[in-house]
């Protein structure tokens, strides 16, 4: 059993496994390092945060000092040393390990555009990745009219309908001809854009930028079709890359991210990396679902309770739920012919009036891909067949548009009322909570929506499982618990 284990990051990664492994019985001593001043956040609810629905202390995560290590805010390691297996601060110190681990997650692109010098970055162009960040943001934000929004992937949006839902005129400008092309096709890239100006985002899209102009209180956008934005504020969204500049530097195999096996270790056997900075089987992770997991594999193996744990990415869904906004997507929609092996249907639904788009593919009675725009009641259903792999029901039009029907024999059931709801139901992806672990956590004495969160953590990664973990709470307390079958 690993007796010192040493933990670079205190981002979503670093605090999970941290809270792993104080789960786990053991004596041991875990430090965590966290460059950024402040405790650990998350960091999918910023465009909550720039909405001004919620205040930064919502968006911070289980204090861990003092519980399951000793974290060091506000202190980044410089370097690390394997043959004498320590790492070195920027304070100077020097603190050995038995095992590290490096969570040291993503940073912001910066565009290479004339004007623009990623060291010295002017006060009204601003990237949207940390809490500083947010900070930035908001504080340019109260006295600005126009934010331009540079990047029109899931980032760019959410903060441009953040911004916009403080009132603010916002154009978002992207360089491919529909948003979020690496999840949406184009006719879902249409709706979704129709969808935004009508809550006061405009795009520009099939444009790149080719340059900024800063001065103390406006900034201008060069365009490469000659046009020109003026704005108060410019926020770069214009995606990640790990952050593997420590591990590189350490002589660790780095690609795009630090590579790692099944059991996420590098190729020092005491050297273990999760979270965006590590690449599993040539993917690069991004999503906090897939961390987590990472965090539950390692947990285990140092701790001795599972030593053959191998590392499987659960089926990667993005949602994009902003006020005005529900989208998910997952899974290969590819944009030619959908191929000739198996038994393959491509159905689609588009309402552009009603901001309602909704695609699936089929393959041998299996979901193996989905978008959904606008409200449909049966999102839920989606999520849970393409997780599951079940066969969908007889009825497609369950799926597509909505409607309840009933599913084979045998087959999966449609998202229902949470007493129909299966036991084995996944509520909350992001730390793979089920129905049956609520009502368990129900039974044990948890008998709010807060104790069920506080003793699940469902609800607290992205946060678009909040209304339906509600739902089986408030069915659990109408219910008398008895009566509640498993």
């Amino acid at each position: 059993m690993t007796s010192r284990v040493v933990i670079v990051g205190y981002g979503m990664a670093g605090a999970r496994l941290a809270t792993e492994l104080h789960a786990r019985p053991g004596g041991r001593t875990v430090t965590v390092f966290g460059a950024e001043p402040h405790r650990a956040y998350n960091r999918i609810m910023l465009s909550t945060l720039l909405a001004g629905k919620v205040d930064e202390p919502d968006v911070e995560l289980t204090d861990l000092a003092g519980q399951a290590a000793e974290v060091r805010t506000g202190t980044a390691v410089t370097a690390i040393d394997r043959a004498t297996r320590t790492v070195r601060t920027d304070t100077g110190e020097q603190i050995g390990y038995d095992h590290l681990v490096l969570a040291t997650g993503s940073r912001a692109v910066v565009p290479p555009l004339a004007g623009l010098d990623p060291d010295r970055l002017p006060d009204r162009v601003v990237p949207f990745r940390t809490l500083e960040d947010c900070r930035r943001i908001l504080a340019a934000a109260r006295d600005a009219r126009t934010v331009l929004v540079l990047g029109g992937g899931l980032l760019g949006l959410e903060a441009a309908r953040g911004l916009a839902a403080r009132g603010l005129d916002v154009h978002v400008v992207h360089p491919v001809g529909h948003l979020m092309e690496r999840q949406l096709d184009p006719a879902a890239g249409a709706v979704l854009a129709d969808t935004l100006a009508r809550l006061g985002v405009r795009t520009h899209l099939g444009v790149s930028a080719t340059g900024v102009a800063a001065g103390p209180g406006r900034v201008r956008l060069d365009l490469a079709d000659g046009r020109t934005l003026d704005g108060d504020l410019l926020v770069l969204a214009c995606g990640v890359r790990p952050d593997t500049a420590l591990a590189s530097a350490a002589g660790l195999t780095v690609e795009r991210g630090v590579v790692v096996d099944d059991r996420l270790r590098t190729d020092d056997p005491h050297v273990s990396a999760i979270g965006d900075c590590a690449q599993h089987d040539g993917v690069v992770g991004g999503l906090v679902a897939p961390a987590w997991a990472q965090a539950r594999v390692v947990a285990r193996l140092l701790t001795g309770e599972d030593t053959l744990d191998r590392y499987r990415p659960p089926p990667g869904v993005t949602r994009l739920k902003a006020a005005g906004i529900d989208l998910a997507a997952m899974g290969e929609l590819p944009s030619g012919s959908p191929g000739t092996a198996g038994r393959c249907e491509e159905l689609t639904f588009a309402d552009p009036a009603r901001g309602t788009y909704a695609r699936l593919r089929i393959v041998d009675d299996r979901l193996t891909g989905a978008i959904l725009l606008g409200d449909n009641p049966s999102v839920g259903t989606v999520i849970q067949l393409f997780d599951r792999g079940g066969p969908v029901p007889a009825d497609r039009r369950a799926l597509l548009l909505g409607r309840t029907v009933d599913g084979p024999a045998g087959g999966a059931e449609p998202a229902v009322t949470p007493a129909l709801m299966p036991d084995a139901t996944t509520v909350c992806r992001c730390n793979a909570v089920s129905k049956a672990d609520l009502v368990g956590c129900w039974r044990a004495g948890a008998r709010s929506l807060v104790g069920v969160v506080t003793a699940t953590r469902a609800g607290t990664g992205c946060g678009s499982c909040r209304d339906a973990v509600a739902g089986v709470v408030d069915w659990l307390a109408g219910v008398d618990p008895v009566e509640v079958t498993r």
